[in-house]
C-alpha cells in the first residue's frame, strides 16, 4: 500500500470537519425576533399589522381601505384609532390626525385637507370686545379684535339691530397695516334684529398663515333717530370644507 503523507491526512480530515458544521449551519434558521442590520421592505401593496391578544389594532403601516398608504396608531383597549398619518379618502390632502376614545372618524386635532400650510383642528375662537351703539350717519366700530392666522377660514357669527321706524347697516371688516377690506356683504335691519353667518376664505382674507390682522365690526344708522345695536356671536378659525375655500 502507498504511503499517504500525514499532511494531507489531516487536510482531509480539516475539511470533513468543515463540511459537517456548513451541513448543520445549513440546517438551522436564523433568530425571527430581531432585526440588526439593514433595512426592511415591504412593498407591493404589503402591510404590517400589529394586534393586541384580545384583537385589536395597534399598529397598522401599509395600504389604508381607500386604497392610500399610511400609518395608523390605536389604543389596546379597542377604544378607537388614536393617530393616523395619510391613508384617508384621495378627495383630500394626506393628513396628520389626531382623535379622542371612541370618536373616530371625526379628528380633535388635524391639518387642513385642502389648504396646506393651516391649521385644521381645534377651531379657535377669535375674540371681539364691544365698544358703542349707533346713533349717527357714519360707520362706526362697534366691535374688535386681533387675530394671529391659524385657519384657512373665519367662520363669523354676528347680527344687527334697529328699532322701529330706524334703519341701520354693518359690515364685517378686515384692518391689515391700516388697510381697510371688507369681508362679504353688509347687513340692513329696519324695526328687526338681522343675522349674518359668513364662512371667510382665503380668497377674500387673503391671510396666511402666522400673519396677524385685526377684525371689526361697524354699524351705521342710514334712517330715523332710534339706536341701533350690532353683536358679534362668535367668530372662530376653522378648517375648509371643499377645495373650493382653499382657493
Amino acid at each position: 500500500m502507498a504511503a499517504v503523507p500525514l499532511d494531507l491526512l489531516d487536510r482531509i480530515r480539516a475539511l470533513e470537519r468543515q463540511v459537517r458544521e456548513l451541513a448543520g449551519r445549513a440546517q438551522t434558521r436564523p433568530a425571527m425576533t430581531q432585526i440588526n442590520h439593514g433595512a426592511v421592505v415591504i412593498g407591493e401593496g404589503g402591510s404590517l399589522d400589529v394586534r393586541a391578544p384580545g384583537g385589536a389594532q395597534i399598529l397598522g403601516v401599509g395600504q389604508f381601505a381607500t386604497g392610500r398608504y399610511g400609518v395608523s396608531m390605536a389604543r389596546e383597549d379597542g377604544t378607537g384609532v388614536a393617530l393616523e398619518v395619510g391613508g384617508n379618502d384621495t378627495t383630500s390632502a394626506q393628513m396628520i390626525r389626531l382623535f379622542a376614545r371612541g370618536g373616530y372618524p371625526s379628528p380633535i386635532v388635524m391639518d387642513d385637507g385642502y389648504a396646506d400650510g393651516y391649521l385644521g383642528r381645534p377651531w379657535v375662537p377669535i375674540p371681539l370686545a364691544p365698544s358703542a351703539t349707533v346713533t349717527a350717519a357714519d360707520w362706526r366700530t362697534t366691535h374688535a379684535g386681533s387675530i394671529w392666522t391659524q385657519h384657512a377660514v373665519l367662520a363669523a357669527q354676528w347680527s344687527v339691530y334697529a328699532p322701529a321706524g330706524t334703519t341701520a347697516e354693518a359690515r364685517l371688516m378686515l384692518n391689515r397695516g391700516g388697510a381697510l377690506t371688507q369681508l362679504g356683504d353688509s347687513i340692513t335691519s329696519t324695526g328687526k334684529e338681522v343675522f349674518a353667518s359668513q364662512r371667510i376664505t382665503p380668497s377674500a382674507h387673503g391671510l396666511s398663515r402666522g400673519d396677524t390682522a385685526a377684525l371689526l365690526i361697524q354699524a351705521r344708522r342710514t334712517a330715523g333717530t332710534g339706536t341701533a345695536v350690532a353683536w358679534c356671536h362668535g367668530i372662530w378659525g376653522a378648517n375648509t370644507a371643499t377645495p373650493k375655500e382653499a382657493k
